[in-house]
């Protein structure tokens, strides 16, 4: 026989059953609100997240993929690629591989993606960074300008740059197989051979194009806790909450109501891009594979390898993360959802109020990183924390002993 459950207010409205017929709040099994509600009361209901279907299920699992593959130790990766050019190509120089399809110069590959490589790069990078970068802004179109468009403006420069002095090099210090030609355009016009030091290109533009992808993608990281931050800062703010750590909490109503819109309505997209910038890094590092195997020799590979590596270092290491140069580091914007660890304020203790050592605030608005051990207390699915805080999932883990504890007493009496 079904029983009513407890009423989670018994001593609520009690003064008015008698007076209404029995209709009273006394019976109701939920929090309510309204006036009569404490403020302590209302910091302690927090907004839940809304049910996962299965669709963003499977998208968040090819995202976590794709994170993965991209997201590879970027210091040993490129401490491959220098090796691999050295090692693979000094092997090709002596003792020449089989052929395959990637060897001849008309593959479909070579063709319609190497020769083109930095425009396949600009179709999925553009987007990405302007979409992430405006909504990080929170709509400021001038500050995404400012602040990130540049960043493929300059990787476009170096490109640019490097690979005309490529040219420039082979042609001006360069010789035809054949005398009485002296320029490289008539030697080839007339069958013959030009020989010069011809810095591979194609490996410049791969190695580079793979770096600005993998860079360029970093705000894809946490993004999905933005809509967590969005959650609990507008919980916050309709209880008036004063004491809070939410990265989101210096925004005003304007940037609030953008940001909310543009997270909603671009997320989707900007995923699809992201698993796009995934897979073509993974066909620049296939390519990378063939031209190390089958075309320009290992000093010409290494070469071109290095200021592809340099330019990336320069840039991306060195340039963007300095505070006051422009342009700003991918994943920046008016809020700082990355270096941030989230931790919902505590109400317990006076002392909660004050940030704990996770939170510390150090200069220039930085975030002290949480411990390893704090790191590792909390389980996580597809890279994704299932809980907010350490405290969190401390409650969890207890409250799963004491039913196992409960269990096998009961085992044992029985």
């Amino acid at each position: 026989m079904a029983t009513k459950r407890r009423p989670l207010r018994p001593n609520l409205g009690a003064g008015t059953a008698s007076s209404s017929g029995g209709s009273s709040s006394s019976n109701m099994n939920f929090r309510p609100g309204g006036p009569d509600i404490t403020r302590a009361e209302a910091r302690g209901t927090r907004p839940t997240a809304a049910p996962t279907s299965i669709r963003e299920i499977l998208v968040m699992g090819v995202i976590h993929l794709c994170k993965k593959t991209i997201f590879f130790n970027t210091d040993l990766k490129v401490a491959l690629y220098l090796g691999s050019l050295f090692l693979i190509s000094l092997v090709g120089d002596f003792l020449p591989f089989p052929k395959t399809y990637f060897a001849r110069s008309d593959n479909l590959f070579n063709l319609y993606f190497v020769k083109v490589g930095w425009g396949w790069t600009l179709l999925f990078a553009v987007p990405f960074l302007v979409l992430s970068a405006y909504t990080l802004s929170c709509g400021d179109m001038k500050r995404m300008l400012r602040h990130h468009f540049p960043r493929i403006v300059i990787a476009t420069f170096f490109w640019f740059f490097w690979t005309k002095l490529f040219n420039f090099v082979e042609t001006a210090y360069g010789r035809c197989t054949t005398k009485g030609y002296a320029s490289k355009s008539s030697c080839l016009k007339a069958g013959h051979l030009w020989q010069g030091f011809d810095i591979s290109g194609h490996a410049f533009i791969l190695i580079h194009s793979s770096l600005v992808l993998i860079e360029e993608a970093r705000p894809i990281l946490k993004w999905e806790t933005i809509k967590e931050h969005l959650r609990n800062e507008l919980h916050n703010r309709s209880v008036s909450e004063q004491v809070s750590s939410n990265p989101l909490r210096n925004l005003n109503e304007e940037q609030m109501r953008s940001l909310q819109f543009l997270y909603t309505r671009l997320t989707p997209i900007i995923r699809t891009l992201f698993i796009g910038m995934a897979a073509l890094q993974l066909l620049w590092d296939i390519m990378l594979v063939g031209t190390m195997l089958y075309y320009h020799r290992m000093i010409e590979k290494v070469v071109s390898g290095i200021l592809a590596i340099l330019t990336w270092y320069f840039t991306y290491r060195f340039w963007y993360p300095t505070p006051g140069l422009l342009p700003e580091a991918p994943g920046q914007g008016v809020f700082h959802y990355q270096q941030h660890h989230y931790q919902p304020a505590q109400h317990h203790h006076h002392r909660d109020s004050f940030p704990s050592k996770r939170g510390t605030n150090l200069p220039n608005g930085a975030q002290s990183a949480p411990s390893s051990s704090s790191q590792q207390q909390i389980p996580k699915f597809m890279g994704m924390p299932l809980y907010t805080n350490v405290k969190t999932a401390s409650l969890v883990q207890a409250e799963r002993e004491r039913k196992e504890r409960d269990l096998q007493a009961a085992a044992m009496e029985s």
